[in-house]
């Protein structure tokens, strides 16, 4: 048996008015929302960083160029579903997942049971296998004046 292998994904993004946000899969009612080549969802984005990472194939912009136009407005929920199963035809099972989101406003930690569900989902994995977490940055820098979000993860894969 090999060893557990870790990964880890960070992703940050600005927030502009106009634009819908979505975190962890979720829609979210909110004045502005997260600018990205994709929907901008930054901790599906985290999340699919460390998982790639924990089955050492590379990072979501390696397998979805933000210069390309096939992934303009992409759902990051479909990105997850494909980082989830190449995960697997590489032969590794995610063993665990923690996530932490963190945004001045909107105030999350009501809806981190639904994002935790739909990661659980995109993965193929069990809820009890992943946990998300919703932290604010205290008003400090870019995040704690509610003009960006970012979120971190550490996934856990075993062959």
């Amino acid at each position: 048996m090999t060893a557990p292998r870790a990964g880890f994904g960070y992703d940050i993004h600005r927030l502009a008015a106009g634009r819908r946000l979505v975190l962890g899969g979720v829609a979210i009612e909110h004045p502005a929302g997260l600018v990205g080549h994709s929907d901008g969802d930054v901790l599906l984005h985290a999340v699919a960083d460390a998982v790639l990472g924990a089955a050492g194939l590379g990072d979501l912009g390696s397998h979805f160029p933000s210069d390309d136009p096939r992934y303009a407005g992409a759902d990051s929920l479909d990105l997850l579903r494909w980082v989830g199963s190449k995960v697997r035809e590489a032969g590794y099972a995610v063993a665990s997942l923690d996530a932490t989101v963190v945004a001045e406003a909107p105030r999350l930690a009501a809806r981190t049971g639904a994002m935790r569900a739909h990661i659980a989902d995109a993965l193929g994995v069990g809820p009890e296998s992943v946990s998300v977490k919703a932290k604010t940055n205290d008003g400090v820098g870019a995040i704690g004046a509610a003009e960006a979000i970012a979120a971190f993860a550490v996934a856990v894969a075993t062959k």
